[in-house]
């Protein structure tokens, strides 16, 4: 029967990026995924993420992004390309809503560099914006983009090069752990290590092995534009990432022109499923129209614009949309992983960064606290 030191069961976001950390500790790293990369049944498909310096959610996520947006640039050097492309981001709202207030409070805290602009200062810099006038924009000059596909291929490739075994198409029915070591089962036989991570995002619940976690899965719908304007009104280069609290605790966001389009959705206005595997794709008109009410306020245009491509993302969303990032309370050989809330994936190489310190040493240099699995928002 092989063994391990680690086994990482499920290779998205976070567990690719644990993957990668641990083999370059030297490690010896099993990665079981279900599907083949690149796979659209989970989280971690399509072409952009946001990333953001500036968090409205509370300042305490912010030391963990610096140190991510250290980890994606040294990602990227070791495979040759930039994966954070950091061209701006406007975050747009009332100025006494949840979103303009939490952006400014960790600007603030943490004496982050940043704007407050006006409607008219917004669409001289972004002619593409006509903000209404009682709106304004908190100017993240860090905030960008990241192509989530690539980022997880790099992560893939490190720990590769780096000696872990990575197997796809075998994905883990169950597992076992004792005081002296985690077995795991797959359609192909069974493995041992020292430690397993848990990393399978929506399809968590089912391998919690008796917790009880209040986790559910949201649909999100996404879609991708064309609009008509000069082709450099949303070009990556003059037109930033974006947010907008077009109603209180409601949120839209958006990206520049990527090769698929303009892409843009409504943030948590999603179906609630009881299966991630049998989550209808096909996306409606009547899932559009919400969207274009709320980019009619800001992006008169794109509201406009024909709609060229529809998908489907799964969000694992935790009561608080805090992370998960603990070890199994009746397990503690067992590491369950970073159930995102649809917030997580910017921070994918600094969590796989924790993740790595957690197993090897039992520590991690952040406080994560606010993660545990025995908080009272998980019941």
């Amino acid at each position: 029967m092989p063994h391990y030191d680690v086994i990482v069961a499920g290779l998205g976001a976070m567990g690719s990026a644990t993957a990668a950390h641990l083999a370059l500790r030297g490690k010896k790293v099993l990665g079981l995924e279900r599907w083949m990369p690149g796979h659209r049944n989970g989280s971690s498909h399509g072409d952009s993420r946001i990333i953001r310096e500036m968090y409205f959610e509370h300042p305490m996520y912010v030391p963990l992004l610096q140190r991510a947006y250290e980890l994606w640039d040294e990602l990227g050097k070791r495979v040759g390309e930039p994966l954070a492309h950091l061209n701006g981001g406007l975050m747009i709202g009332h100025e006494d809503g949840m979103l303009v207030k939490g952006t400014l409070r960790s600007a603030h805290e943490h004496g982050l560099a940043h704007e407050v602009l006006s409607p008219s200062q917004v669409a001289r810099r972004y002619p593409a914006f006509d903000l209404q006038s009682d709106l304004v924009a908190v100017l993240d000059p860090r905030a960008g983009w990241l192509d989530p596909e690539r980022c997880n291929a790099a992560h893939l490739k490190v720990a590769a090069d780096n000696g872990a075994d990575l197997r796809f198409e075998e994905p883990v029915h169950s597992w076992n752990a004792d005081d002296n070591h985690v077995s795991v089962t797959t359609p192909y036989g069974e493995y041992t290590a020292e430690q397993l991570v848990l990393s399978v995002g929506a399809r968590t619940l089912p391998l919690l092995n008796g917790l009880d976690l209040s986790l559910e899965v949201e649909r999100q719908a996404v879609f991708w534009f064309d609009p008509d304007a000069n082709e450099a009104s949303y070009s990556a280069v003059n037109f930033p990432i974006w947010a907008y609290e077009y109603t209180p605790g409601g949120i839209t966001y958006g990206f520049p022109r990527l090769p698929r389009g303009v892409k843009a959705s409504v943030m948590h206005a999603g179906e609630i499923v009881p299966d991630a595997d049998t989550v209808d794709r096909e996306v409606s008109d009547e899932e559009l129209s919400p969207l274009r009410a709320a980019l009619a306020v800001i992006l008169p245009e794109l509201s406009r614009a024909k709609d060229v491509e529809r998908d489907v993302c799964l969000f694992t969303n935790t009561p608080d949309h805090d992370f998960v990032i603990d070890f199994h309370p009746h397990f503690p050989r067992v590491l369950v992983s970073s159930a995102c809330s649809g917030h997580g994936f910017k921070f994918a190489s600094v969590v796989g960064e924790i993740q790595a310190d957690l197993v090897s040493n039992g520590q991690a240099r952040f406080d994560l606290t606010p993660f545990r699995i025995d908080r009272s928002a998980l019941g």
